[in-house]
């Protein structure tokens, strides 16, 4: 008799972005905004990166797929939830939900993949300088990207086809700006007890163990940086370093609290707030922090607006 309750509309109803909030709107404005810097300054560092000899390297390869994934990830949840909020539509069909939430995970999964290996990838220019050309070549980086890209989509796929199979028995309405996994596990009138042990694994296997080899691979390059002689070697070094520590922090952060803590320790406005974060302003702060303490990436933006190098140096 439970499945006679399932409910006859496959359509789920977004609440949308802080429905309690009195002036949201001023909300989206900036949200917009963000989006907008965050599509022009992660499209200005791939278009450097595609037309700067300089930068391409291995490192900046991966952080032009850094950008991608940016772009794509910003991109599946914000103009869908302007459209609904200028629309005063709520609604968003089965098979869309389904495909926002292969995306999203497709990119959050390649992500974490993709930031673990940049993490190798610094680790072979500081600590083996001299095998860095050979370790790191073409075909090796192209792996690096493909195994990303496919890491995301097979656990996304597992997430997606599980998440969207399931009976929804009264109210569809999802209180979230997006189709996120947990929030329709929530309305689903099916115990998913077992399916959040599997939550929590891939969990461990996507962040908390990349996270766990990135703390690594720092870890044994600021010993060999604390042995360097040569303080411009250091401090080029340690700013490259620090930079994509800082995005690691911004992006995992954020993943372990929705994905490695039980959900009923969440109210849905923090979990919204943690969201925004990790999908809104992240995308937007990647491409300012490779770009602020690298004079690489500043010497082609030079470049290509026309303007004499700030400086000459390395």
């Amino acid at each position: 008799m439970e499945g006679r309750n399932e409910t006859l509309s496959t359509d789920f109803i977004l609440m949308g972005l802080f429905p309690n909030i009195k002036y949201v709107s001023f909300l989206i404005y900036a949200i917009i905004l963000i989006y907008c810097a965050a599509v022009t300054g992660n499209f200005m560092l791939l278009l450097l990166i595609c037309v700067d000899l300089r930068l391409h390297t291995p490192m900046y390869f991966l952080l032009s797929q850094l950008s991608l994934l940016d772009l794509a990830l910003i991109t599946t949840t914000v103009p869908k939830m302007v459209i609904n909020f200028f629309s005063g539509t709520k609604t968003i069909s089965h098979f869309a939900c389904g495909t926002q939430m292969f995306f999203f995970f497709s990119l959050g999964g390649a992500e974490c993949i993709l930031l673990t290996l940049m993490a190798y990838d610094r680790y072979v220019a500081v600590c083996n300088p001299l095998r860095y050309t050979v370790i790191m070549n073409q075909d090796v980086c192209l792996q690096m990207a493909l195994v990303s890209w496919f890491g995301g989509i097979l656990v996304s796929t597992v997430h997606t086809s599980y998440t969207m199979s399931l009976p929804i028995c009264g109210s569809r309405e999802i209180h979230h700006f997006y189709c996120e996994m947990p929030e329709i596990m929530k309305i689903s009138c099916k115990d998913t007890s077992n399916y959040e042990l599997v939550i929590f694994v891939v969990g461990i296997i996507f962040i908390i163990i990349p996270f766990g080899l990135i703390i690594i691979s720092y870890t044994l390059i600021f010993l060999t940086v604390l042995h360097m002689n040569s303080p411009q070697g250091r401090n080029k070094a340690l700013a490259t370093c620090s930079s994509h520590l800082t995005v690691v922090s911004l992006y995992l952060g954020p993943c372990v609290y929705m994905y490695m803590t039980p959900g009923s320790s969440h109210t849905p406005d923090q979990e919204q707030a943690v969201s925004v974060f990790c999908t809104v302003f992240t995308p937007m702060l990647n491409p300012i922090i490779y770009s602020l303490r690298n004079k690489d990436v500043l010497g082609a933006l030079h470049k290509v607006l026309g303007k004499r190098p700030f400086s000459n140096e390395n």
